[in-house]
């Protein structure tokens, strides 16, 4: 449990999670072979690699999609500008909510209260200024919103900061101090470098803020992960639609 940052009320609280770990395609990989299911790994591989491009290709040509695990419905984004499809100002997106299967799952997890933070600090969301898209996408060239706690860049450390690391190169990018153009406790306002490549990155803030305006001995981060454009894995042409 940790203050909520939005209020002034002291006894608010909120529930953060005491995250167990980031998986990647690997990791699912590896449960999978663990469940003991007599198929070999490059079959496992092959028939998840499958359902990733069928889905992909079905989205794209139009259908909403219903897996059972998920639930998938692709969408036009922008405004119309002379009758006709412009890249530069609308994009798809597609809308993905939890379906049956996590569902069940919800409704057979228990949850364990560790105790209360007074000073944790997390991030909460994310928010494409442009867009209004809350699923870590940026812009190039323009803002980005952080919101959480404890988050104001603050302190002498040649450490302190933003910081974006492409998950690919591990090329690290830190935001100058003028580009953090909103500095609060509960909200971040970032203007994101207007040549930032395409691809999946780490955002991360670190700072020696404290609660009460106290500067920390040491600094601390915490951090959440972003893209821009399309970011990791792509597809053929042909499974593109044309939108007329």
């Amino acid at each position: 449990m940790a203050p909520n940052s939005v209020t002034s009320d002291p006894k608010d609280k909120i529930f953060v999670l005491e995250t167990t770990g980031k998986a990647d395609i690997h990791k699912i990989y590896e449960e999978m072979r663990a469940e003991d299911t007599g198929l070999r790994p490059e079959t496992i591989v092959h028939v998840v690699t499958l359902f990733e491009r069928v889905c992909a290709r079905m989205l794209m040509n139009g259908w909403q999609l219903n897996t059972g695990l998920f639930y998938a419905v692709p969408r036009l984004l922008g405004l119309v500008d002379g009758g006709k499809w412009n890249p530069e100002s609308n994009s798809i997106y597609v809308a993905f909510s939890q379906d049956k299967v996590i569902r069940e799952e919800i409704a057979k997890t228990t949850i364990s209260i560790l105790g209360s933070k007074a000073d944790v600090m997390y991030i909460t969301e994310t928010e494409d200024r442009k867009t209004g898209l809350k699923d870590g996408r940026m812009t190039p060239g323009r803002n980005f919103f952080v919101r959480g706690a404890n988050l104001k860049v603050l302190g002498e450390d040649e450490s302190v900061g933003v910081t974006l690391t492409n998950t690919t190169t591990k090329a690290v990018v830190k935001l100058d101090e003028d580009m953090i153009t909103k500095n609060n406790p509960s909200e971040l306002t970032l203007l994101m470098p207007a040549d930032l490549a395409d691809g999946d990155y780490l955002l991360t803030v670190r700072t020696q803020f404290g609660t009460s305006n106290h500067l920390l001995k040491e600094p601390r981060e915490v951090s959440v992960d972003v893209h821009v454009g399309d970011g990791g894995g792509g597809s053929s042409e042909d499974d593109r639609p044309v939108i007329e």
